[in-house]
């Protein structure tokens, strides 16, 4: 299964574009802080990671400001051209970083 939650804030969004099928879409990039206990020791764990959300999700993001924080549900795919996952986001809400 390939299923991702991730507390984030948005670092940036492009505009709203449309796909060939005129779908509305949206590129973000998101950042992540939080500390985490692995193998008994505290983590600090900072990550980027590229987004991106079609149909009412890009529509209700790109009214976003930026820095809001949410919870996104998603899953992860590499683009055609690269190498890094991006997250393809199905579903968020408001998070308070708990």
């Amino acid at each position: 299964m390939n299923q991702t939650v991730l507390s984030a804030r948005i670092a940036e969004a492009a505009a709203l574009r449309y796909t060939p099928a005129g779908l509305p879409a949206i590129d973000l990039r998101l950042e992540h802080e939080s500390e985490l206990v692995e193998a008994g020791q505290t983590r600090q764990v900072k990550l980027e990671l590229k987004a991106v959300a079609f149909g009412t999700a890009a529509e209700t993001l790109v009214r976003q400001a930026i820095g809001s924080e949410f919870r996104f549900t998603g899953f992860l795919a590499a683009p055609r051209n690269g190498k890094h996952p991006v997250l393809h986001i199905q579903s968020f809400q408001q998070d308070t970083f708990s």
